[in-house]
């Protein structure tokens, strides 16, 4: 079988993401063949693009992944010809807490990812789709929608009636914001323009604010709120210090992006007298997306996409990802 699939030739850059022919393999033991349908751009998938995280030689990028099984190696008894399915971030972490070990593939980065029309990969690095999700809607999960969902349920325990703080529209932040809305929590919401404001509220967001218009919003969004239970922080050092101050008491600031840069200046004491807990996250486990995909064939959540292009079109999807235009998520179908 023929296909097209994108590489990123060293040492990076959107100038070398190259659309090259190839022929699709058999299935091993225990693997699968996917006909790959739809991925979704991340912000890590753009650092593996232009460079900033090196990869090898010819590595296909992009992290997530749904489409349809076409073959299925020996030994796979769970899945069969034609179920439509969904990648995972970390193809080997299954259940558990993270290891180094569980957690050293990366899709599309340490091994390859899913801007492919075909690939075998290990059934276990699979789940089911949502019930009634589009191939581009199954796609804008297993990162964004993951990290989201583990920040506030497994490691956030939200229950009704607690206090969100997202950051931006990006696609994890949306899916925060509909996470958080699912569970009963009232959400706060931060953006830099009030066209973009006035969408976070149609999707859902109590109160947004501008934080070029507010640069001490952290202090704003805690006087208005006594503090709010969870922060999920994408900006890293543009944005830290400011979570720190909206967090409540006991509350907890999972970080989770460094759209700001990768280093960031922090006031200890402010975390230390209000009894909050700062934690880092990375996406998630096999078993944390099946509650997940659970829990969203049950609320009928449906994902954010601003936009569409054709695998060929990848460069484009990014240098529109970079201008920072969109809400929600970006999608290449193919």
């Amino acid at each position: 079988m023929n296909m097209k699939k994108i590489i990123v030739e060293q040492p990076g850059g959107l100038e070398h993401l190259k659309l090259v022919d190839a022929k699709a393999s058999e299935p091993m033991p225990g693997e699968v063949r996917v006909r790959w349908r739809a991925t979704s751009l991340n912000y890590h998938d753009l650092l593996v693009a232009n460079g900033a995280i090196p990869v090898a030689d010819g590595r296909v990028p992009m992290s997530d992944g749904a489409g349809e099984i076409d073959a299925v190696g020996e030994g796979v008894d769970h899945f069969k010809v034609g179920d439509k399915v969904m990648s995972l971030f970390f193809p080997n972490w299954l259940s558990g807490e993270p290891s180094l070990k569980t957690t050293s593939d990366i899709s599309g980065e340490t091994v390859d990812g899913y801007a492919s029309q075909v690939s075998c990969v290990n059934a276990k690095a699979l789940t089911s789709m949502p019930e009634n999700y589009s191939f581009a809607e199954a796609a804008t999960l297993p990162c964004a929608a993951l990290t989201a969902w583990r920040a506030l349920v497994p490691a956030g325990n939200i229950k009704a009636g607690d206090t969100v703080l997202i950051q931006g529209s990006g696609g994890m932040s949306i899916f925060g914001l509909q996470f958080a809305k699912a569970a009963g929590a009232y959400v706060y919401a931060t953006t830099s323009n009030n066209e973009k404001a006035e969408k976070l509220l149609e999707l859902g967001a109590d109160e947004v604010i501008n934080y070029k218009e507010d640069e001490r919003w952290g202090k704003t969004i805690a006087h208005r709120s006594g503090g709010v239970n969870h922060v999920l922080d994408v900006g890293g050092p543009a944005t830290l210090s400011q979570a720190v101050e909206a967090v409540g008491y006991g509350g907890q600031v999972t970080l989770i992006g460094i759209l700001g840069g990768r280093k960031a200046e922090l006031v200890l004491p402010k975390l230390f007298f209000k009894h909050a807990s700062l934690n880092g996250i990375a996406v998630g486990s096999r078993a944390m997306q099946t509650d997940m995909i659970n829990a969203i064939n049950v609320s009928g959540l449906k994902p954010v996409v601003d936009q569409e292009f054709e695998l060929a079109e990848l460069a484009d999807a990014f240098r529109y990802q970079s201008s920072a235009k969109h809400v929600g998520k970006i999608v290449l179908t193919y």
